[in-house]
Parts: C-alpha cells; structure tokens; sequence
C-alpha cells in the first residue's frame, strides 16, 4: 500500500449486498463499522446494482439491520437508467422485477417500444418474456443493461445474475447491450460532488464490477472476503489490482482510517 500513502481518502463508495449484508442478515460487525466510518468525517455514498428494490425499499430494509442511513446517500444503478430512459425518451419492454418500477419511467402502453431494459429479475426469465424482448431487439429496439453481473450471493448460495441472459440476448439479436450500473466508469463519477477519483475508495465483494470498475475510474479499491467473494476471483481477474484485500467490511474501514491517519502524519512532516 505505500505508493498510496499520501492519499486521504475524502469519499467512501460502499457496495450493499454481499459486502454489508447477504439477503436478510448484516455482515457481522458491519452496522458498528459504518458508524465508526462516519465518526471519522468521510463523506459516504452506497454504490449498487440491486435491481431487486427500488431506492425506498433498500432504504428500508438497511434500517431494518440496524444500519443508520439516509435515502439520498443511497446511488443505484436503477437511478442511472433512469436518467438514460428519459434523455433518450424511450419507451421499454422492462424485464426487471416489480419492486424495482418505481424508480424507472413508467411504460407508454400506446407508443412503439423502442428499448429493452433488464436487470435481474428471476420471474421474468422465462421463454415467452425473453422471446418478447428479442422480437423488439430484432426490429431495432436498443439494449439497455441496468448491470450485466454474472452471480450475486444469496442465503442459500451463489444464484444467476442477470449478465448471462444480457448476453444471450445480444447473441440472439447481434447487437450490444449498453451497460449502466457498475463497472461503468461514468457510474462511478456520477456518485461524486467535487472531489477527485483519487480522493475516493471503493468498496465492495466483486473484484471486477466493484474494484476494477473503480480502479478504471482513478479511484482505490478495497475487495471484501464476503458476499460473492471467491479466492479463485484473484486468478480470473488477474489484471485488477485492489488496492488491499481484507476480511470484511469491518476491517476494511480499519484500513481507511489507517490511510488517512498515516497520509495526516506525512502532510505534517512535509
């Protein structure tokens, strides 16, 4: 970690599912960490790209474990397509689960549809619904990838995300998917004010949506050992670098507050 000693971190990024909590159950020590985090004065921001809940219903259910959060610090990838949707003014067949309309642009039932939206949702995939939204690629209508991630975690183990299905929908209709949520580096800086990338750490259980979609933003990363985290990930994704790998969130706020303690004490000896 030296060469990113002279860093002080302004701005935390923090990925929910799998790094603060797995379905119904906080990561254990994660609502203390977060509180201890924000006694330290960093700015915090929740990065992710649930596609389950709307923005209210994640809101929720995080109070619910005991984590103290506002709804505004919460940036999810359902938020970026919606402002897609309604720049380019599309009228979508959504396959996304229910939960999550609320936070998308209602449907235009009279109007042509000219764009496909999926995120993950499990009810949706199916034959008839998957043929539907290939009939409309294949007269024209565009991609739109809320995230294109390739497994979460849940209770009872790692389940589907919806990339594989993003993909077979591009195979089938030969087109490309555009791909909002993280690791667009654009999503990342959409979650900042003012500060610069480097000023900023990422942190979440996906070496490659999380951390190397940091990593490409000019942000550091911190890889958790929870939620979807494999140690064969380290060999698949050779090329990303976190900036440090730890245990859990938990520990992971232990080395933020260490970088910046240890960042205070060189701007003082220099």
């Amino acid at each position: 970690m030296q060469r990113y000693l002279n860093n002080m971190i302004k701005t935390v990024l923090i990925d929910l599912s799998g790094t603060l909590h797995v379905d119904k159950s906080a990561i254990p020590g994660a609502p203390e960490a977060l509180s201890k985090l924000r006694a330290a004065n960093i700015r915090i921001k929740f990065v992710t790209n649930t596609t389950k809940e709307s923005k209210r219903l994640l809101h929720e259910n995080l109070t619910n474990l005991g984590f103290i959060i506002e709804k505004e610090e919460i940036f999810t990838s359902l938020t970026a397509a919606n402002e897609l949707i309604v720049k380019k003014n599309y009228n979508p067949l959504y396959l996304v689960a229910n939960e999550a309309l609320e936070d998308l642009p209602k449907q235009k039932p009279a109007d042509k549809v000219d764009a496909v939206v999926i995120g993950l949702a499990p009810n949706e995939f199916h034959y008839e619904k998957l043929n539907e939204a290939f009939r409309y690629l294949n007269e024209g209508a565009s991609l739109i990838a809320i995230h294109d991630g390739r497994y979460y975690k849940r209770k009872d183990g790692l389940a589907l995300g919806p990339g594989c299905f993003v993909k077979g929908l591009e195979y089938s209709a030969g087109v490309k998917a555009q791909v909002v949520g993280k690791p667009n580096v654009s999503f990342f800086h959409s979650a900042l004010l003012d500060e610069k990338p480097n000023e900023v750490v990422m942190v979440g259980d996906d070496i490659q949506s999380d951390i190397g979609g940091a990593i490409l933003a000019g942000m550091l990363g911190i890889l958790v050992q929870t939620g979807k985290y494999q140690d064969s990930d380290l060999t698949k994704f050779s090329d990303i670098k976190p900036t440090v790998i730890v245990p859990s969130f938990v520990e992971a706020v232990d080395e933020i507050i260490k970088m910046n303690a240890t960042s205070a004490i060189c701007e003082q000896q220099h």
